[in-house]
């Protein structure tokens, strides 16, 4: 792990367990009152129709469905960019020592205002954990490639040694601040 930096994210490929690991996390560290939000599937039966956004005070958000009418797309999902931003102006960042956000991906990085935050979020000291696609935009290949990040790939064998070791380091990272 590198020592000086406070950015933990989590990648590997779709299904492998990124969202369980993040709330299984935010379960175990609640006592240091983290704030931001994850991804969860929306689900009509057995077929996945969208997703949606909790944040972690509870409160959810639609943030892509089929059959959505948005300009913006990611492959048949329509996003609600406007509806996202808005959301995203309800979380208290500034005022967190230990952020999350799952994911960075495709269909949050149609936000300019989402792709800001993130940036300074990953240039402050707060401890910021997040998920993040495997690859994407340029802007995610970006973030991917900075000195000041670690990056977990996980999948189903290593999740639980992941998270141990995440949730180790985070607790020695606020402790340290």
């Amino acid at each position: 792990m590198k020592e000086g930096t406070t950015n933990i994210l989590i990648t590997g490929p779709p299904g492998c367990g990124k969202t369980t690991l993040i709330k299984n996390i935010i379960s175990d560290l609640s006592f240091l009152s983290p704030v931001g939000f994850y991804t969860e599937e929306i689900r009509e039966g057995k077929m996945r129709v969208g997703f949606r956004g909790v944040s972690l005070d509870g409160r959810t958000f639609l943030l892509a469905r089929s059959g959505f009418s948005s300009r913006f797309r990611v492959g048949k999902y329509g996003v609600d960019k406007a509806g996202f931003e808005s959301f995203l102006a309800t979380i208290p960042f500034q005022d967190a020592g230990f952020v999350v956000i799952d994911e960075i991906g495709k269909m949050e990085c149609i936000s300019g205002q989402f792709c800001h935050l993130v940036e300074d979020l990953l240039s402050s000291e707060k401890c910021l954990l997040a998920t993040i696609a495997s690859r994407g935009t340029p802007f995610i290949e970006a973030i991917r490639q900075r000195d000041d990040v670690e990056i977990h790939l996980i999948d189903r064998k290593n999740h639980m040694d992941i998270a141990g070791r995440v949730k180790e380091r985070i607790r020695a990272l606020i402790e340290r601040t």
